[in-house]
């Protein structure tokens, strides 16, 4: 928290509008809230809905893709433009065909990625240990880079509950964020 008091911070023009609607955020946090701890509870099946949404994308972002190459004039550029949609629109169609399929190759994806993002902050980290604080970024290189090599270790087993783990804890904490902005625009009415 900070040391600044409700009365010291001006209220922006925004503010008013959502103090009256106070109650139906609190509502939208605890919704979100309820939502995370159910796919929690079935983490397989909240990583199904997960890949599900991602082959949604998939296709919209292929379809706009085929759907741009049209205004190209030039054969290069509408060849690249049409070969990538169509490259979306079967990955997103691949997901739907085999969805366990598309959730390992995400996990190991997120693994990669984690790994190599937490090995980036300790490099960044080491490189400003002089006149800053960089033991947060150390900590926060080194849980990024075990969250990463603990999911590789256990791929694929780990494809089935990832990705619903992370959609889960995401809605909790949305859904906790909502609630307390929701709470704290009570308190100033």
């Amino acid at each position: 928290m900070t040391g600044v008091s409700p009365a010291q911070v001006p209220d922006r023009p925004a503010v008013p509008p959502l103090r009256s609607k106070s109650g139906w955020i609190v509502a939208l946090g605890v919704v979100y809230v309820i939502a995370g701890l159910i796919a929690l509870s079935s983490v397989v099946f909240a990583t199904r809905v997960t890949v599900f949404v991602v082959g949604i994308m998939m296709l919209i972002s292929g379809v706009a893709e085929v759907i741009n190459a049209f205004q190209f004039k030039s054969w290069g550029k509408f060849l690249v433009w049409l070969l990538l949609g169509a490259l979306y629109i079967v990955a997103g169609l691949v997901t739907f065909e085999n969805p366990l399929l598309a959730a390992a190759i995400l996990t190991f994806l997120l693994g990669i990625a984690l790994v190599v993002s937490g090995v980036m902050r300790l490099i960044l980290a080491f490189s400003m240990r002089e006149g800053m604080s960089w033991t947060s970024v150390v900590l926060s290189g080194v849980v990024t880079l075990l969250l990463g090599l603990i999911i590789l270790v256990h791929w694929p087993v780990s494809s089935l509950f990832v990705l619903g783990v992370l959609l889960g804890v995401d809605l909790l904490i949305i859904g906790i964020g909502w609630i307390f902005i929701g709470f704290g625009l009570k308190r100033r009415a």
